[in-house]
């Protein structure tokens, strides 16, 4: 049975730091592009990462480019987001996608690209 699931997230204050974690189970993530999304109260799932099987490339949104970081792991089956500086606005459940692509897709902050989905994790940045 396919499935991923994210762990990681947690409450951090402004200025903190969190590493989330996606963990695949029932298909190797080393074939697939796997991407990052987070969904907030009031807002549309937003892509704010992806990163490729192929040769490691990556795609950040403008709104965490040089704050977030993504990376994988094939032998561990894990892909992380290490997110820095985290903002009031970066709260949200954070879910992470895969597809059986080696590159990115060509729309990768479109949830429509991706085939599996984990549970999602919350983040809440507060003071």
């Amino acid at each position: 049975q396919v499935q991923l699931v994210e762990s990681g997230g947690g409450l951090v204050q402004p200025g903190g730091s969190l590493r989330l974690s996606c963990t695949a189970s029932g298909f190797a993530l080393g074939y697939n592009a796997i991407a990052w999304f987070r969904s907030a109260p009031g807002k549309e799932r937003e892509g704010i990462s992806c990163i490729s099987s192929r040769d490691g490339s990556t795609y950040y949104a403008d709104s965490v480019k040089g704050r977030f970081t993504i990376s994988r792991e094939n032998a561990e089956n894990t892909v992380h987001l290490q997110m820095n500086s985290l903002k009031l606005e970066d709260t949200a459940v954070y879910y992470c996608a895969a597809v059986a692509l080696l590159g990115c897709p060509t729309y990768a902050s479109s949830p429509y690209e991706y085939d599996y989905w984990g549970q999602g994790t919350q983040v809440t940045v507060s003071s």
